[in-house]
């Protein structure tokens, strides 16, 4: 922790207040002694300043000109969670190792690869040159370091432990972006396979059956009441198609906008989601698994048992796991215990609630959250092998029904004039 003080100066009366603009950065190419062409980009105050800097390290500049910027303004994808995972993980490495702070921020920050990503950890490294501690640094940028990231960095600089507390956080962040892909890859498989099927028959709707009708007109005879819905389907697709597109992305749109906006309706699908068979217990393992790992490492880092629930609530990725961890913390505030007010919340397994009391009487609630965190992300993990498994017949049988009840009723009228006419 020397090295982390040691390279966070205390601003002036001169600058304290008073926020500094990131230093421009430059492009430059030269010679070193040897004559070898070199070239780089690097920050610094001024371009003279910059020439001075290369040839103290025995370089000839020939060129220094400042880094052009993107055409569209700032370029780069969204920075991800796993980018602030990787961020933190390199961060904690290099701080353990006795790189201080802003030297580290300056490494990440040249080896990034999202100008978006780039862009934020230079702002981060001038603030922390200018004065300010890492927490109110990060406090700028909200969406990438949320409440709980920024909290238990403020423990750890409090405690003096930051090096620790970065190297928890990238495992926990790396821990809760594996969960998140487990639960993505046992929804997206299935309603990518359904939304193909629907894609396929609608095609077939609108471009194969008006062949086979015209086909159907030849025969003179009345089509079977099963072929005659295909065709009638078909007809209605092809004049109206502008209008089941539109009312489909109407919905789509609808949707998202009210899921957004509306805590009630995001509430009510959350715990429609809970009550689905087989995906509901993923999720319900999920939430569980989220919030005893979030809250094992917010205690863990010294984060007073109530603010640390606080901030839990929001980690547990399900509206009705965080309105029950809310009621938690109030129980808490006023004297409960967790595990009491677990139980008063009829949410939580009884093992979970069981283990929880057990962690408290012992004085080690922190190390008993991360078990129950291990079992049931273990369980998210067997339960989405296993869903896999009974998802593919069963995607099978709706792409059959879909698609095979359609070609059996265009061919039910070829069928029937084979009979008459054998």
């Amino acid at each position: 922790m020397s090295a982390t003080r040691s390279a966070i100066s205390r601003p002036t009366a001169a600058t304290r207040g008073v926020q500094q603009a990131p230093m421009p950065i430059f492009t430059w190419k030269g010679t070193d002694k040897r004559g070898i062409v070199m070239k780089g980009e690097q920050q610094a105050k001024t371009e003279a300043l910059l020439r001075a800097e290369l040839r103290r390290q025995g370089i000839n500049a020939t060129q220094v000109r400042p880094k052009s910027k993107p055409l569209f303004g700032a370029a780069g994808k969204k920075i991800s969670a796993k980018e602030i995972a990787i961020f933190s993980r390199q961060l904690a490495t290099m701080m353990k190792s006795g790189v201080p702070i802003v030297q580290a921020l300056e490494i990440i920050g040249s080896g990034q690869k999202n100008p978006r990503m780039a862009n934020m950890v230079n702002d981060l490294r001038a603030d922390i040159a200018g004065g300010s501690s890492i927490y109110e640094g990060m406090s700028k940028f909200p969406v990438q370091f949320d409440e709980l990231y920024r909290n238990l960095v403020k423990a750890g600089e409090s405690a003096g432990v930051l090096e620790t507390v970065l190297e928890t956080i990238a495992s926990y962040k790396e821990n809760i972006e594996t969960l998140k892909g487990k639960i993505k890859k046992a929804l997206f498989y299935p309603a990518m396979v359904i939304a193909v099927a629907i894609l396929v028959s609608a095609i077939m709707l609108v471009f194969v059956v008006p062949q086979f009708e015209d086909v159907f007109k030849g025969f003179g005879a009345e089509l079977p009441a099963f072929t005659q819905l295909i065709v009638s389907a078909s007809r209605f697709m092809v004049s109206w198609w502008w209008v089941v597109l539109g009312v489909v992305l109407g919905a789509i749109v609808a949707f998202v906008f009210f899921y957004k906006r509306s805590l009630k309706f995001q509430h009510f699908l959350d715990r429609m989601v809970l009550r689905l068979p087989i995906i509901g217990q993923i999720m319900h393992n999920s939430a569980v698994a989220r919030f005893a790992r979030t809250l094992g490492v917010t205690f863990a880092a010294g984060v007073p048992l109530v603010e640390a629930l606080a901030t839990v609530a929001g980690a547990t990725g399900n509206s009705v796991y965080e309105k029950a961890v809310l009621r938690i913390r109030d129980d808490v505030a006023v004297g409960y215990q967790v595990n009491m007010a677990m139980k008063q919340v009829n949410l939580f397994p009884h093992m979970v609630v069981q283990m929880t009391a057990i962690g408290e009487e012992a004085g080690a609630l922190d190390a008993m959250l991360m078990k129950v965190a291990e079992f049931f992300e273990q369980e998210v993990n067997n339960s989405v092998d296993a869903l896999s498994s009974l998802i593919e017949p069963f995607v099978m049988v709706i792409i059959g029904v879909l698609v095979g009840s359609m070609v059996i009723g265009m061919y039910l009228p070829i069928f029937k004039l084979a009979s008459v006419v054998g």
